[in-house]
């Protein structure tokens, strides 16, 4: 496969491009370096320094010649989708429609899409939730990302293309920006590192369902040639409290301070998980990392990073 991987410069898609790398398949990368690194990207990759609302994207399309497309650029920031809402539209929903239309112009044969479903489904009212919770989110960012998904569902039906869609829960592990507000297991670790107080939001008691960025990437990958037409949680299944994440990484780095507590922040959810039963059913895909063994590598290469 010729594969183009938008955001591969990123987080998330720096280790889904090792991933089809590791696979055999040619992989172009399209990234803005707002927040990703070139120093991420392999020198046997093409790379096309761009924002994904760039109409020059067409030639990236042309040139490359993508049979298929993994879509994981994206302003991924809560708080900014709060305070910036039209921006966050901007990248997630004009941007986002920008590469879809060119995966019609240019034939593509699979569409891949990194959705939330962390933002998605908002407060559910049973837990685990599964991909038939109703969709209410409660910030701009999970709005958003809902909005596009429904572009997507339109474009299978207008023009047939095959898609997949990957909603998944608190991504973590090496290569995650710990400068930024998301990303919390990458925060606290930077700041314990420093020997700085971290500030535990909602007093430490938010659940989130935190998944290992590798186990996340093979996912990627899996649904390149599989689940087509398909919605999945990609996540752990397991609700982990903050709190509890601060003492996993106390543990690791060796920080002998405590927490500030403060109340939670607008836009942000108390209590998420989600089921990962239809991907393990539909892709064959169950996660393999256990959160201690993630977070001690997640702590490993951010003191190597230092």
């Amino acid at each position: 496969m010729k594969v183009l991987v938008t955001g591969g410069a990123g987080f998330i898609g720096s280790h889904t491009v090792d991933a089809l790398l590791a696979e055999g398949h040619s992989v172009a990368v399209v990234d803005n370096l707002s927040s990703g690194r070139k120093a991420l990207v392999p020198d046997s990759v093409a790379f096309y320094e761009m924002d994904i609302r760039d109409e020059a994207l067409k030639d990236v399309f042309a040139a490359f010649k993508p049979t298929h497309v993994i879509h994981s650029a994206a302003q991924m920031d809560v708080r900014i989708s709060v305070l910036q809402p039209r921006f966050d539209a901007d990248v997630n929903v004009v941007g986002s429609l920008n590469v879809l239309q060119n995966c019609v112009d240019h034939d593509v044969k699979k569409f891949v899409f990194s959705s939330t479903g962390g933002a998605i489904y908002g407060e559910p009212e049973e837990l685990p939730a599964d991909e038939q919770c109703p969709a209410r989110p409660l910030c701009q960012y999970g709005t958003a990302k809902y909005a596009f998904e429904q572009y997507i569902g339109l474009y299978q039906r207008l023009y047939q293309l095959p898609f997949t869609i990957l909603r998944y829960g608190n991504v973590y592990g090496p290569r995650q920006n710990p400068h930024g507000e998301a990303g919390v297991c990458a925060i606290l670790t930077q700041l314990m590192l420093a020997g700085k107080q971290p500030v535990l939001y909602g007093f430490g008691e938010p659940v989130r369902d935190y998944v290992y960025v590798g186990d996340v990437a093979r996912a990627n990958v899996m649904a390149l040639s599989s689940a087509d037409g398909e919605i999945m949680n990609i996540c752990s299944g397991v609700g982990t409290t903050v709190r509890a994440i601060f003492d996993f990484i106390r543990e690791e780095t060796g920080f002998e301070g405590e927490p500030r507590l403060e109340p939670i922040r607008q836009g942000e959810v108390m209590r998420i998980f989600t089921s990962c039963e239809k991907a393990a059913r539909v892709l064959n895909w169950t996660p393999q990392t256990e959160l201690k063994d993630g977070l001690a590598a997640t702590v490993a290469y951010i003191k190597d990073e230092k």
